[in-house]
């Protein structure tokens, strides 16, 4: 039985997934910089979100988006993205409908199944986990 998702051996191909995986965690640090200004914290509270909240929302977008990008606990971190993103897309988008353009999820949804296909797939051959070569799959 195999237990491991395996990429075609190809240099184009390691290199389109680090950039997906990339990508996906630039873009969570750059949404995570703005988590922690204090007037995010009275956002969340005008949608029924506790103001606690705040800070570790925007430290597991920052570091998760960090993690991603080097290539260490993809899988970890792709499943706290996803129950983030499974949160914006029902709690805070949900009601504005589908398009982006209206503030829908259209654009969380993308994310959430980059995110998926992160977990799929772990980090791949370009990461610190494809070099350590010592960490759990689990934890990759």
């Amino acid at each position: 039985m195999k237990t491991e998702a395996v990429l075609k051996g190809n240099v184009l191909h390691d290199i389109t997934h680090w950039g997906i995986r990339a990508s996906i965690g630039a873009i969570f640090i750059v949404h995570s910089l703005k988590k922690f200004d204090s007037s995010w914290q009275e956002w969340l509270i005008s949608i029924g979100i506790p103001p606690e909240i705040q800070l570790p929302i925007a430290l597991a977008e920052f570091i998760g988006g960090i993690l991603l990008v080097v290539g260490v606990l993809t899988r970890v971190t792709g499943s706290i993205f996803a129950v983030i993103l499974l949160g914006a897309i029902f709690h805070i988008r949900w009601e504005n409908g589908f398009f982006v353009s209206q503030g829908g999820w259209e654009w969380d949804l993308v994310m959430l199944s980059i995110v998926l296909v992160i977990i799929a797939a772990g980090p791949g051959r370009i990461s610190i986990s494809h070099i350590a070569k010592k960490i759990p799959r689990f934890l990759q």
